[in-house]
């Protein structure tokens, strides 16, 4: 079946499902969900440590989160609960990880990919937390971890192709961020440290965090942190061509970071550092402010469920 084919597949599947948020609150430490419009807000978890990495397995009824813990300490854990919260665990406890950002789930292969900032490493597991991998590492121990160009944060993977895209963010709208593609598998007799496939597809970017991926129409969409104009800002790119310079879609974000994408109603979802959840279109057209001064917003997720 082709990428169209399952698109419409899905969508002749979700009809009439209620489409749902999965937002982290970071200066309150919860997770919360919520209907597309913001309406019936719930919390599911709270005394999250620096939540920032969202995704959910509506089919099993589980939300998993990052929590990045003390950046500066090796204390950062994912945890996984029911979609009510109950049945809250550790399936990376801390200091399985140092610092988790983005997260994101393949549920056809069982596995859990995050970007690890101060460890500057893209990893993964299994779904129940067993099987950690480190797929990518840039950098090792305290020296390099001050290199900001090295924390690797947003992550998706391309299913497809068998590849992973991940963003490594440079320091506070230095400029610097750069966004990169390689295999999900390590070429055979390479490391995470040496793996010869790391293709480098945009650099000098503001301060790139979330990644989603439309792979329908193989673009890529990803947030900036960075100053205006590039910055603060949803920008994508096509994949499949020679990668030109980013399209920007939404501007005037403040502090931009969580990213979702719904396809099948043509729409996004994006989170900011100020408290504001907005949707738009995937073009950018008709933006809106759902919400706004709800604390640090972080990661978010849409779910049909």
């Amino acid at each position: 079946m082709s990428v169209l084919d399952a698109a419409k597949a899905k969508s002749s599947s979700t009809a009439g499902r209620s489409g749902k948020l999965f937002l982290l609150d970071l200066s309150g430490g919860r997770v919360l969900s919520m209907e597309s419009d913001g309406s019936n807000r719930t919390v599911i978890a709270t005394d999250c440590r620096y939540p920032d990495g969202v995704a959910v397995d509506s089919a099993a009824g589980h939300v998993y989160w990052t929590n990045m813990g003390v950046p500066a300490q090796n204390d950062g854990s994912i945890e996984r609960a029911d979609l009510d919260g109950k049945n809250r665990m550790f399936i990376v406890p801390p200091g399985g990880t140092f610092t988790p950002k983005q997260l994101h789930l393949d549920k056809p292969n069982g596995k859990l990919y995050w970007g690890d900032r101060e460890g500057m490493r893209v990893m993964r597991a299994n779904l129940d937390g067993s099987q950690i991998e480190t797929l990518v590492e840039a950098g090792r121990g305290d020296v390099e971890r001050r290199d900001q160009t090295r924390w690797c944060v947003g992550v998706t993977i391309d299913p497809v192709r068998q590849q992973i895209y991940w963003t490594q963010k440079g320091p506070t709208k230095g400029n610097k961020g750069r966004l990169f593609r390689a295999g999900i598998e390590i070429p055979r007799g390479e490391t995470a440290v040496n793996r010869s496939d790391v293709e480098l597809l945009l650099d000098h970017l503001p301060e790139p965090i979330d990644l989603e991926l439309d792979l329908g129409r193989r673009t890529l969409y990803w947030t900036d942190r960075g100053d205006p104009p590039r910055g603060n800002t949803v920008n994508r790119v096509r994949i499949d061509t020679e990668i030109q310079a980013p399209e920007i879609v939404v501007k005037h974000l403040m502090e931009g970071i969580g990213i979702a994408l719904d396809l099948w109603r043509d729409r996004m979802f994006v989170t900011d550092f100020a408290g504001s959840l907005y949707s738009a279109r995937l073009d950018g057209s008709e933006e809106r402010t759902i919400l706004a001064a709800q604390g640090n917003l972080t990661g978010i997720a849409y779910a049909d469920i």
